[in-house]
Parts: structure tokens; sequence; C-alpha cells
């Protein structure tokens, strides 16, 4: 079994991406699409590392976000923040709210796997 990661993500395309070429890096990914619960999300699976989409359905990234960091059972998970809106309003907003690191779509492989790798401490 590789190491946790959670995509949080409601576009098929992306998640099937993602989790072609995350496993192929040694990942085990579990996905979730609901804004609503993916906080709760969080809690239950202890992820090593997040992937999370700054629009969802039922909730922002940016409001889970917020309560990830509020949560002192989360507060320490690497969170890559993901978004196809790429203003430097957006980044901001995210880094302000204890986004590990933030990346627009489309995005690169390479630079997703290089970039959760390190977020893991590789």
């Amino acid at each position: 079994m590789g190491r946790r990661l959670l995509l949080i993500e409601d576009e098929p395309n992306i998640i099937e991406a993602l989790s072609f070429i995350l496993t192929r890096a040694g990942w085990t990914v579990h996905t979730h699409s609901d804004g609503a619960t993916a906080a709760a999300r969080v809690r239950t699976g202890h992820p090593e590392v997040v992937i999370l989409d700054a629009m969802l359905p039922g909730r922002s990234g940016f409001d889970i976000l917020r309560d990830l960091r509020a949560d002192p059972a989360t507060v320490a998970i690497p969170i890559l923040m993901l978004t196809a809106r790429g203003q430097e309003k957006d980044r901001e907003l995210a880094l302000r709210l204890g986004a590990t690191q933030f990346m627009t779509k489309p995005f690169a492989n390479a630079e997703v796997v290089a970039e959760v790798g390190r977020l893991a401490g590789d």
C-alpha cells in the first residue's frame, strides 16, 4: 500500500488523471467530490497530503481549508490547493487561509507529482 493522499475534486477528468499519475508515483489515492462533507472526509481518512479544489459543489474549497486549519486534528496536513481561476487574489486568499501550496489548472502532471512529494517531505 502506498502513501495516502486525498483528492477533493469534482471534475471527473481531473480525478481520473491525477489518480492515475499519483498512483503510478506510489500514492494510494482516495477521492471525494462533495464540498459539504469534504472536511469530515479528511478527518476520518487521515491522509498524508490533501489536494483540494477551490470550487466544489456544496461548499467552496476556501471554506473547507479554513475549517481544516482551525481543527487541531487537521491543522498540520499539507494541502495543495487547485483552481481554474489563476487570479492573484485567489492565490493570496488560499495562502492566507493556510494552503501549503497553490497550483492553477491546467497543470503539468510532473509538476503535481513533484509538488505532492515535496509536501510529503520527500
